[in-house]
């Protein structure tokens, strides 16, 4: 797999037949290893061990409904509190990413009123942080610690 703008971890990583999976400390278990997985899982790696973010808190690719649809987010980051704290989407490296998947993870916000947002294709990372008492946002360098 392609080496990506963050720090280099280990894996756990099977092959079965000509596919390989990779194992997903949230959802405990082995996963199909696409390049977006591989993005999604140095991230989560990121937020558990640089930036502190407990596992426990995290969720991916879980379901939401808004105006009756259904939605699938990448990854969504509690506070240990129970509200939502972050949402992350993530395209695999050879995506650019565009203002599509911004609208993308925009959209799934609207129902859940994340503080922090996060889109990254492993080689660029966007954060956002958004202020509903001020009704603004700005962007951040990196992502802030739990």
């Amino acid at each position: 797999m392609q080496e990506l703008n963050l720090p280099v971890y280990e894996f756990r990583i099977k092959t079965e037949g000509s596919k390989k999976y990779i194992f997903d400390l949230v959802r405990k278990r082995f996963v199909l290893l696409t390049p977006e997985e591989w993005v999604r899982q140095h991230f989560i790696r990121y937020l558990t061990e640089e930036k502190k973010y407990p596992e426990s808190l995290m969720a991916v690719e879980k379901q939401i409904t808004l105006n009756g649809k259904l939605f699938r987010f990448d990854l969504l980051v509690y506070r240990r509190s129970g509200q939502p704290l972050l949402i992350a989407e993530f395209k695999a490296p050879g995506v650019k990413v565009s203002q599509e998947t911004f609208d993308q993870v925009v959209r799934y916000n609207m129902a859940l009123k994340v503080e922090r947002i996060v889109v990254s294709n492993g080689l660029q990372h966007f954060v956002c942080e958004i202020d509903y008492k001020q009704n603004n946002y700005k962007y951040l360098r990196e992502v802030p610690g739990f």
